[in-house]
């Protein structure tokens, strides 16, 4: 039989990037979620995945969202992905000079290292998770270099070494 922490802890050495996805909910409501498993697909059509549980507060939202924005995260927005990573159901989205509104009334980390803007392509429940997979219709990058990695369930800063001042 298959020793499930010594899974999760294989997997958790795999160093990934961090992203908040957002979408909007029927009732209008901001949802989002902290993610390591974000990926490209494909450059043509342009096409990313992230996944999330089905067990999330969110689940039915990005399940049913035509629309979804991804923001890849700095090591700065550490906090923000402590927030989004959390299953209370508090005002995430608090306070609002950390986000903008762009088409389609989607929220995104203002300060981001890039944001997507994905039209719904399809969704896949696969075991416990959804893949949800976006076209991306806009880009934006920010002016960060830095970008946050998550490693050993742990947050880490990955970027260009720093030149020492002489």
């Amino acid at each position: 039989m298959l020793d499930l922490s010594a899974l999760k802890n294989a997997l958790a050495s795999f160093p990934s990037g961090v992203v908040i996805a957002t979408a909007v909910g029927p009732d209008g409501e901001h949802r989002g979620f902290t993610a390591s498993s974000f990926s490209s697909v494909s450059m043509t059509p342009p096409l990313v995945l992230v996944c999330l549980a089905r067990s999330a507060n969110c689940f039915d939202t990005f399940f049913s969202a035509e629309w979804f924005g991804i923001s890849v995260l700095t090591p700065d927005h550490e906090n923000l992905a402590m927030r989004f990573a959390s299953s209370q159901t508090a005002d995430k989205f608090s306070p609002p000079s950390h986000f903008e509104e762009t088409a389609h009334g989607l929220k995104i980390v203002s300060s981001a290292l890039a944001t997507l803007i994905c039209h719904k392509h399809a969704n896949y429940l696969v075991g416990d998770h959804a893949i949800i997979i976006g076209e991306v219709e806009s880009v934006k990058l920010g002016e960060g270099e830095d970008a946050m990695l998550r490693y050993r369930r742990e947050f880490h800063r990955l970027g260009r070494p720093r030149v020492a001042a002489s």
